[in-house]
């Protein structure tokens, strides 16, 4: 799995900088969102907890995703700030309830 960085954007108004990358994952199905949450804070060389992968969409008939991340300067502003279904979908000790 390759990242690469499209847009790396800051938005000063909620303390985060908001990433648009290209995911290149030949050989394999599209990458979980927890993989792919490492993979960024790996490159962008920041914590786990403060990256959230917001989306991730596959072109059609290739190997090529287009996603979108959002970094905060903190874990405890992007509770604040991240919508409760999204901060359940990138954290894997989180079970959903049902």
């Amino acid at each position: 799995m390759k990242i690469k960085i499209i847009e790396n954007k800051r938005n000063e108004l909620l303390k985060r900088n908001e990433v648009i990358f290209s995911l290149l994952h030949e050989g394999a199905p599209t990458p979980s969102r927890i993989e792919v949450r490492k993979e960024i804070a790996k490159v962008l060389k920041t914590d786990i907890n403060k990256v959230y992968v917001r989306k991730i969409e596959t072109m059609t008939g290739t190997r090529t995703s287009i996603g979108e991340a959002y970094i905060y300067d903190s874990p405890e502003q992007a509770k604040v700030i991240e919508p409760k279904y999204i901060i359940i979908r990138n954290s894997p000790q989180i079970k959903r309830e049902e």
